[in-house]
């Protein structure tokens, strides 16, 4: 059957806000034949309350007659919060921020979309991983999550006592808005909204002892990279460009907000460098050349590495997986980079 808006908006009244312990707000409703969508409002966001209320929403109005649902949320105003409810939500600082944690943070950022950031990032800690590192990656890139896709994850979250556990594949543990995001629907929050859903990656996630934290920052100088140079005052960061000048130079803004923020710089990776033909091993430099090295002078830092333009599954294998073994030709060149930043981390790396 189809429900109407009323309906709806009658069956999500027992679905209680699990801080505030009443219903949870609805700000939105549309109905298109058996597909509902709905936008509320919750005291946290990205916590493993959510994911109990998504769950709930969801069973109750499927099992009502709807087809599909769609989910959007959003945290309530601070004018819609009694003192008493800051009081239950304030979650204080978590492990992971805390002083004398020995977690290294590595924010990989970009100047612009589309140079293969999110890629680098998810490969880097892959490589990382292969060392023995214990590793985490944040999917913080909130508009273009794109992590678990990369990672050809398909698992969600586990929540255990209140608190997400996050999943794991190629020996990292992921977290991503898009483990929040019902049927890849984009993300309409504004900035402030954001920034509170990256500081609870950080409360609400367990994530156990890790030896680096990777976060994917969307590209740009936008609120996001704001945040993290915000919550992170110890972040090294690495910056991606391709070799084309126009990339190079919106890195550069990139690469200078950080220095402002007071974050060391610590390399440049230059992705999709050239292409090299398989059959006369020929290199291609179809961007051009010379944006990786152009930054790296700029800020007086090493060239990481040049990653040239391939696919991991380039010879038929199955999966959409774009994380390269480390038996790639690719995947050596990310083994190289991450005993660089161990190298210039720890001190202690030997090949």
């Amino acid at each position: 059957m189809s429900l109407s808006e009323q309906q709806v908006r009658e069956l999500l009244q027992s679905v209680n806000d699990p801080l505030l312990k009443r219903s949870i707000v609805i700000r939105d409703v549309k109905i298109s034949d058996k597909h509902i969508s709905v936008k509320a409002a919750l005291a946290k966001t990205a916590s493993a309350e959510q994911m109990d209320v998504q769950q709930e929403a969801v069973n109750k109005l499927k099992e009502a007659g709807a087809d599909s649902v769609g989910l959007r949320f959003e945290e309530l105003a601070d004018d819609e919060l009694s003192p008493a409810d800051k009081e239950k939500i304030n979650p204080g600082t978590p492990p992971l921020l805390s002083e004398g944690n020995d977690t290294h943070f590595i924010a990989v950022a970009s100047g612009k979309g589309g140079v293969g950031k999110s890629t680098v990032s998810a490969n880097l800690s892959a490589a990382l991983a292969r060392q023995g590192k214990r590793v985490g990656l944040i999917d913080a890139d909130i508009y273009g999550f794109s992590i678990p896709a990369i990672f050809e994850l398909e698992r969600r979250p586990e929540v255990k006592n209140d608190k997400i556990i996050p999943p794991e594949k190629n020996g990292v543990k992921i977290m991503s808005m898009a483990f929040f995001s019902e049927d890849n629907s984009p993300v309409l929050w504004r900035g402030p909204m954001l920034g509170k859903m990256l500081n609870n990656f950080f409360t609400e996630v367990v994530w156990g002892e890790l030896d680096y934290l990777v976060l994917d920052l969307p590209p740009g100088t936008g609120d996001i990279a704001l945040d993290v140079h915000r919550l992170l005052p110890t972040s090294k960061e690495i910056m991606v460009t391709t070799p084309h000048p126009t990339a190079a130079y919106v890195a550069e803004r990139a690469g200078k907000m950080a220095e402002k923020a007071e974050h060391e710089m610590i390399g440049v990776i230059e992705n999709m460098a050239y292409y090299e033909s398989k059959e006369t091993g020929k290199r291609e430099y179809v961007f051009g050349r010379g944006g990786g090295d152009a930054i790296a002078d700029k800020f007086t830092v090493p060239l990481l590495g040049r990653i040239p333009l391939a696919q991991p599954n380039e010879n038929g294998e199955s999966g959409s997986s774009s994380i390269f073994t480390e038996d790639h030709p690719i995947g050596g060149i990310y083994k190289t980079i991450a005993g660089q930043v161990i190298n210039k981390l720890e001190r202690v790396y030997t090949h």
